[in-house]
């Protein structure tokens, strides 16, 4: 039986929460583990971008996260 103000069947946050920040994580190592030189490089071209395009490519990381919550929920 669910406890008070509690949704049978309903996902506690950290217990999504955490998983997802640990294989963000995981997956944001990978490049500057394995190829330090090709991660500081791309690091610096992304620099060089104008606040627009940082931000255009923000959006299009969003939505693509979006899309695929979407998709396997």
């Amino acid at each position: 039986m669910a406890a008070v103000g509690q949704v049978r069947g309903a996902v506690n946050l950290e217990d999504m929460l955490l998983p997802a920040l640990a294989l963000m994580l995981l997956i944001e190592g990978l490049l500057p583990f394995l190829s330090p030189r090709t991660w500081r490089e791309a690091f610096t071209r992304m620099t060089q971008l104008n606040d627009g395009q940082i931000r255009f490519m923000g959006l299009i990381s969003m939505l693509a996260g979006l899309l695929l919550l979407l998709l396997f929920r």
